[in-house]
């Protein structure tokens, strides 16, 4: 007896024609690459680790400037300009590093009597900040008085640009040595050793300026300073660093 077959024969090669090719995409796409299973596989341990480095501060970031008082707004600014140009003037002779003019204003003044306010002049302020050397800060804080100088707002103490840099360096550098050996440490006391460092992310290297210092008005200061220097003395300022790292075992 003959038997008759209907259909094409097998054939593998037809299979890829038959099957979507949206399903091998799919496929495809659900096979682990061998970073990922590698990565699922790795038991690490995240530690992070602190720096810190405290240095000398040898600059002075200063703010000072002049005020006047009198009874025509007009009298008043050009006066403030006319003594604030002066101690300008005062600063540039000396050198001093990033002058810049940090206000200018000018405000009506008014008394008030039996709840009627009543306007009796104006007042006109100028100011400007700078630095220098922390040695030559009290000299140059008694010259500006003289040449016109009606106000210290401020005066705060940093390190120079160059010891930053270096010390931002040496926190991180501790930073690391001190997350290298928590690391360490919690491994050995579980049994395990350390194997390598798989990421590393730095967190923070900075110096937060020290806050400035505020300083009283100048005008009751003044015979004062007629006979001595104002004494200026800097201080240290610290320079932290933060770094994580993550340790295989």
């Amino acid at each position: 007896m003959n038997i008759v077959t209907f259909g094409s024969r097998f054939n593998s090669r037809n299979l890829w024609k038959t099957v979507p090719m949206a399903l091998l995409l799919c496929v495809g796409l659900a096979q682990p690459t061998l970073a990922q299973e590698k990565q699922r596989m790795l038991k690490t341990l995240t530690v992070s680790g602190r720096g810190t480095q405290e240095i000398p501060t040898t600059l002075s970031q200063i703010t000072l400037g002049v005020e006047v008082q009198g009874k025509t707004a007009q009298e008043v600014q050009k006066e403030a300009a006319r003594r604030s140009s002066d101690v300008v003037e005062l600063l540039k002779s000396r050198k001093v590093e990033k002058l810049q003019t940090t206000g200018i204003s000018l405000n009506p003044v008014y008394s008030y009597n039996n709840n009627v306010q009543r306007l009796t002049g104006y007042t006109a302020t100028n100011t400007v900040s700078f630095r220098l050397p922390t040695e030559r800060a009290g000299s140059l804080l008694d010259e500006a008085v003289k040449a016109g100088a009606t106000q210290i707002n401020s005066i705060s103490f940093i390190a120079s640009d160059d010891a930053l840099a270096i010390a931002r360096q040496q926190a991180l550098k501790e930073a690391t040595q001190d997350a290298q050996q928590q690391g360490n440490a919690v491994l050995s006391a579980l049994g395990f050793q350390a194997k390598e460092v798989v990421s590393i992310e730095i967190n923070g290297a900075n110096a937060p300026t020290p806050p400035p210092r505020p300083v009283m008005a100048l005008e009751s200061r003044k015979s004062a300073l007629q006979d001595a220097s104002t004494p200026v003395v800097g201080g240290e300022q610290q320079v932290e660093a933060t770094v994580t790292l993550q340790i295989s075992y």
